[in-house]
């Protein structure tokens, strides 16, 4: 009786087994060669663990946070219209845009955020702040840029993945140059220019991208992009279909 018992425990684990192997492949066949990414630091970010990645890089992986109305402002999402829209120069160098990039900071901390451009809050203009750090203890790292320019940018390349507030959920792998040299204005209206590399020069480019426009989804090759089309579609039935790329 125990032989059979046996016998029997052992057929059922056998039909659990191939259920289970079933199941997975029949999962594995709606997408194929589709594969989630973890999430990275928003804006722009490297995935933790990466070879290139720093103590404060890896501290900044995590998984997004959408606080809402954070000083007035809120961040907004994928495929809003403003995300698009044409961003004018600042012209006035006054404490109105200095609050602005203060609240801007504080709703990028709050949202777990390393960058966030003006145009994301739904403020068409060349304004972007961001912390490297990731941390608002860290005030030190904060850059404010208004009115930035490219002035040169590496030939060479790097591959790593970015994230984006507007875009919760999901991240994907971007190039971006190696290094770029950039002329911008502090709040006071004076011109500075610094060169960024690394991280930082990432988290500078997908900003910038922002003051023109450019989505880093526009940057995907095709494969990057079927990774995150169901992600892409998800927000579109969530936040309307205006601007969807």
């Amino acid at each position: 009786r125990r032989a059979a018992m046996a016998v029997l425990l052992l057929l059922v684990l056998v039909a659990s087994a191939a259920q289970a192997h079933l199941v997975a492949r029949s999962a594995s066949a709606l997408q194929p060669g589709v594969v989630r990414r973890p999430l990275g630091a928003r804006c722009a970010a490297v995935l933790e663990g990466a070879p290139s990645s720093t103590a404060a890089e890896r501290a900044a992986v995590a998984a997004e946070i959408d606080p809402g109305e954070v000083a007035g402002l809120r961040v907004l999402k994928y495929p809003h219209q403003l995300l698009r829209a044409p961003n004018e120069e600042v012209a006035a160098f006054d404490a109105e845009l200095a609050e602005l990039s203060r609240r801007m900071f504080r709703l990028m901390y709050a949202s777990k955020g390393v960058g966030l451009a003006a145009p994301q809050v739904g403020i068409n203009k060349r304004l972007l702040v961001f912390n490297p750090e990731g941390d608002e203890k860290a005030f030190r790292t904060e850059v404010v840029m208004v009115n930035p320019k490219i002035v040169a940018r590496s030939e060479g390349t790097e591959l790593d993945d970015e994230g984006c507030l507007s875009f919760p959920g999901f991240g994907a792998q971007v190039v971006r140059a190696k290094w770029v040299k950039v002329k911008a204005f502090n709040l006071k209206g004076n011109p500075f220019n610094k060169k960024y590399t690394g991280w930082d020069a990432r988290i500078f480019q997908h900003e910038y991208d922002h003051l023109d426009g450019t989505l880093y989804v526009d940057r995907l090759t095709d494969e990057e992009r079927q990774i995150v089309q169901t992600d892409l579609d998800r927000l579109v039935a969530l936040h309307g279909p205006g601007g969807a790329v």
